[in-house]
């Protein structure tokens, strides 16, 4: 997935009329750099003049970009032409680059993060702090599925795949971090991943990069439009049954007392169609006119049209991207709420190694798959893992503020996971009734889970937005060459997202299957296919590579093939 980035151009225009080769000067600042224990061939000296603005938070996309700037962008690529980039002398001048704005990134089910630019064009976040961005980045939706996923896998399977994938993952993310050093005679400072991809594959790299990245941003609205519908039927049915002071916590099956647990689909398979309201019973018919007409799957998902399909035909994304730190609220709170619901609910635990009880499930199950299916998308950032490094203040610490990041969302989804799995009243409920959304095993009457709900379905409205502006920018620019080619193409667009969302949210709700699939079939590109290929590519363009390498790698891409295979076996 490509990412935007906004540039100013500088103010003043005054040495448009100097030479555009200067030695002496050039030259000074080399010897600058080369004091200051910087590398003569250091990104900085190298970074991009202009890029298309399509830009998630710019008011004004079109005329941001003067006839002054055309001018120098066009004097930048005589630069880059006139020679290969190891010439010092011919390297564009630091005084003839404007200083970056801002840029801002996006994973799929997590969060826009914004990176603050510097004058010298040089990145100067501190390591914490791109630490913090590439956590930010890449915790999402995928959180809610993971008692689910070590449900599906096993208390013992689950946490060791949790492991696995976590160390895997990081290694395919540092090989597509690495992958630009790898092009020869090129400046490749200011490429994506899909640069590269283009640059060994052609335009089949450039379109199936597109293609993929439509399929991880497609899906993620898909799982938001699910979850909105989620909460908030359950956020109005709080409401409701608050003002009309309705008990309903006797129709579903689960336990008692202050800290209740439900079991939507008790002595039964989950089926994706049917949603726990639909076997509650009530006493009036004031309850059964509100039913009717609140419901989870039928109703609800059709009243988001009205809020949300307005919002998806913005020209700019500017507004909401502005709420982006509700990420970091959200995820905060679920923490906060997991760790006060272990403390009263106590630990349930007891270890069946490959054999099922009425209320426990078997260490090691043949359903894991499905739960690597939900870790690819968990820790998918491969797509911008370029963009959120390119700003951290010492480059030569990437790989181990990466790999702490890593650390760190491993530790959060393994924290959330063994709780809530840990903590689940068996008996009297099984293990099996543990949700995709493990926010479904509280009633709608649970105060710290409604806040939990309300909380994630204002974060996700605004959100959701930039999704779509995303799917917009992409593939409308690659078929027309602007985000916003006419009303109707982008209405036409935004409806086939939106009916794809309402057809799912009705017909097949069931968010960790709709995870899963998409984080195979993302993950399979970008997480295992491209990333193995490009480096054992480049390896054998300069005769380093090895059979041990060319193994391992080809390993990796059985794996994904795999991962994506299972997903439909399961």
């Amino acid at each position: 997935m490509r990412f935007s980035v906004g540039v100013k151009t500088q103010t003043s225009m005054e040495e448009d009329g100097k030479p555009l080769l200067d030695p002496v000067r050039a030259e000074e600042s080399y010897v600058e750099a080369d004091q200051n224990g910087l590398d003569s061939l250091d990104p900085k000296s190298k970074r991009p003049f202009y890029v298309e603005p399509r830009n998630i938070v710019d008011e004004d996309m079109q005329e941001r970009v003067s006839a002054e700037a055309s001018v120098m962008n066009s004097r930048m690529q005589y630069y880059s032409r006139l020679t290969g980039s190891s010439d010092r002398l011919l390297i564009p001048p630091d005084h003839v680059i404007p200083a970056p704005d801002e840029i801002y990134v996006y994973s799929p089910l997590g969060t826009a993060f914004k990176i603050q630019g510097n004058a010298d064009g040089s990145g100067k976040n501190p390591s914490i702090i791109t630490i913090f961005a590439i956590w930010n980045t890449m915790m999402g939706t995928s959180i809610l599925s993971i008692p689910w996923g070590i449900k599906q896998a096993g208390f013992t399977f689950g946490v060791i795949i949790v492991i696995l994938m976590g160390i895997l993952t990081l290694y395919c993310c540092l090989r597509v971090l690495k992958s630009r050093a790898a092009v020869p005679f090129i400046d490749t400072s200011s490429w994506e991943f899909p640069d590269v991809c283009k640059y060994y594959f052609g335009s089949f790299g450039q379109w199936s990069s597109l293609a993929f990245s439509m399929v991880s941003l497609v899906g993620a609205m898909i799982v938001y439009w699910v979850l909105m519908s989620n909460f908030l039927f359950n956020t109005g049915k709080f409401i409701y049954n608050y003002v009309h002071h309705v008990n309903v916590t006797d129709t579903d099956v689960g336990t008692n007392g202050t800290d209740r647990v439900i079991c939507p689909f008790p002595n039964k398979e989950h089926h994706a169609n049917h949603s726990a309201d639909e076997y509650m019973t009530y006493g009036n018919n004031t309850e059964d006119v509100f039913d009717q007409w609140w419901h989870k799957t039928k109703t609800v998902p059709l009243y988001l049209i009205i809020l949300l399909l307005p919002l998806l035909n913005f020209k700019s994304a500017s507004f909401f991207a502005r709420f982006t730190f509700l990420g970091t609220v959200s995820v905060a709170y679920l923490i906060i709420l997991v760790t006060l619901k272990a403390a009263h609910l106590g630990f349930h635990l007891e270890f069946h190694w490959f054999h099922s009880t009425d209320f426990f499930v078997p260490e090691f199950r043949s359903l894991f798959p499905q739960f690597t299916g939900v870790l690819t998308l968990a820790f998918f950032i491969h797509n911008c893992v370029i963009t959120l490094l390119k700003n951290n203040k010492n480059q030569e610490n990437n790989v181990r503020d990466l790999s702490v990041a890593y650390l760190l969302v491993g530790l959060t989804y393994l924290y959330v996971g063994i709780l809530i799995f840990a903590v689940f009243p068996s008996p009297p409920l099984s293990k099996d009734c543990i949700e995709p959304n493990f926010l479904d095993n509280f009633p709608s009457s649970d105060i710290l889970v409604f806040i939990a709900r309300a909380c994630l379905l204002f974060q996700m409205s605004t959100v959701y937005p930039l999704l779509g502006y995303l799917v917009r920018v992409q593939l409308m620019g690659q078929i027309f060459g602007k985000p916003y080619p006419s009303v109707f193409h982008v209405m036409t667009l935004n409806l086939i997202i939106v009916g794809a969302g309402v057809l799912m949210a009705r017909f097949y709700p069931n968010i960790g299957s709709i995870i899963r699939y998409s984080g195979a079939t993302c993950g399979l590109a970008y997480v295992f296919v491209f990333p193995s290929v490009i480096h054992m590519i480049s390896l054998h363009r300069s005769g380093q590579l090895r059979w041990p390498s060319a193994v391992f790698h080809s390993f990796l891409i059985v794996l994904g093939i795999a991962n994506l295979i299972g997903q439909f076996l399961m």
